[in-house]
């Protein structure tokens, strides 16, 4: 129902917040949003995203996924800029639901570029504020965006994409559990688009908001998290949350944990599964297949990725504590494959674009990948 809700919320408000464009500061789109529906299908496969995050601009690079490995095929100016450094976040490069859309967070510049999907490459769409300083995570469900910005106060804003030109909307604007010191480290709605969450590892808290009919969102409520330092998170197709613990960076200490929401309490998340140990250190990212079966954690201080298996009521159990990596490669943002056939892993610290195979039973094969990627690259998204 909310994400239907949301899509009358986009058609009934679209008139007005076209109107409303012209005139929206720091508003910019460089092309024409028409393009074939046929050019939108032929994209939706195959592409991994990932941004440079460069302090001087950033870009979005576009890679293919073949026989031969991770080739690229795009590189594109997000006109904003980065950090040139680790954002410390999970959802920096974020594909719309339809996969029509890509999104990337500008750190340095303090605003957020949305590209169209093509048949051949990315097109920029619009550049908008943030709203607030430094965003460095990305959401979208439904035609709502929130973007996650980390530095003074820290909070949430909310946009409206249409085709690809994003506009506030209003009473979105909200904080975090307190003004300032949080770490946000993500943002993102849950399965059914009621709820938005927030990771704050500085304050062991899980903040959410209720989504109001309108696209407006209710009053923060915080809730402690089962485990130290909530980092990334996922959701899978039953709508169980599982979310990354790192712990403090304690060696050999993270874990994750696993939540459910309910209907007649969309804001509090209910634990299932309190703080599965990966055995490994600073578990930060997550990344579900689309079955819902398994979830792979990484684990930046240990170089490894962690294999962890769903069950239908939303257990998680360890696996595999290492099912890939290599010490000292730092892997960070990780992403499944629409078709479920791949895991992609971004090793910070050497650069690097891994791909591996996903077997039957979640098990992980080497594929080849990409090196030379810049310093401080961050963000990922697969289709």
């Amino acid at each position: 129902m909310a994400f239907q809700r949301r899509n009358l919320f986009k058609a009934s408000a679209a008139v007005g917040l076209a109107a409303a464009a012209a005139a929206l500061p720091g508003f910019a789109s460089a092309h024409d949003e028409r393009e074939d529906d046929d050019e939108h299908d032929s994209a939706r496969a195959g592409k991994v995203f990932t941004s440079t995050n460069g302090a001087a601009g950033n870009e979005v690079l576009v890679f293919d996924d073949t026989a031969a490995g991770l080739q690229l095929r795009q590189r594109i100016a997000t006109q904003g800029t980065g950090t040139g450094g680790g954002l410390g976040s999970q959802g920096a490069v974020t594909l719309s639901g339809d996969g029509r859309f890509l999104f990337v967070v500008n750190a340095g510049s303090h605003s957020l570029s949305t590209f169209r999907v093509g048949a051949r490459a990315l097109r920029l769409m619009s550049v908008v504020p943030s709203g607030g300083l430094a965003p460095t995570s990305v959401t979208e469900m439904g035609g709502l965006v929130f973007v996650l910005n980390t530095m003074g106060a820290g909070g949430v804003m909310g946009f409206a994409n249409l085709r690809g030109r994003l506009l506030p909307v209003a009473n979105t604007e909200r904080g975090l559990s307190a003004s300032g010191g949080t770490a946000p480290a993500q943002v993102g709605f849950t399965d059914d688009g009621d709820t938005v969450v927030v990771a704050e590892r500085a304050t062991n808290l899980l903040t959410t908001y209720r989504v109001m009919d309108d696209g407006s969102l209710h009053t923060p409520q915080p809730n402690a998290s089962a485990g130290m330092t909530p980092f990334g998170f996922a959701f899978d197709k039953r709508g169980t949350l599982l979310v990354s613990e790192a712990f403090g960076g304690a060696t050999n200490a993270s874990a994750m944990s696993s939540y459910r929401f309910a209907d007649a309490a969309p804001q509090t998340p209910a634990v299932i599964s309190a703080s599965v140990g990966t055995q490994q250190t600073a578990a930060c990212w997550v990344a579900i297949t689309p079955n819902g079966r398994y979830a792979y954690v990484t684990n930046t201080g240990s170089g490894t990725v962690s294999l962890y298996r769903i069950g239908r009521d939303g257990r998680v159990a360890l696996a595999q504590s290492v099912a890939a990596g290599t010490a000292g490669t730092g892997p960070i943002d990780a992403d499944v494959s629409e078709n479920g056939r791949k895991l992609f892993v971004l090793n910070g610290r050497v650069q690097q674009l891994a791909a591996y195979r996903i077997a039957a039973d979640g098990t992980l094969a080497a594929a080849g990948g990409a090196s030379g990627l810049p310093v401080g690259s961050a963000g990922l998204a697969a289709n």
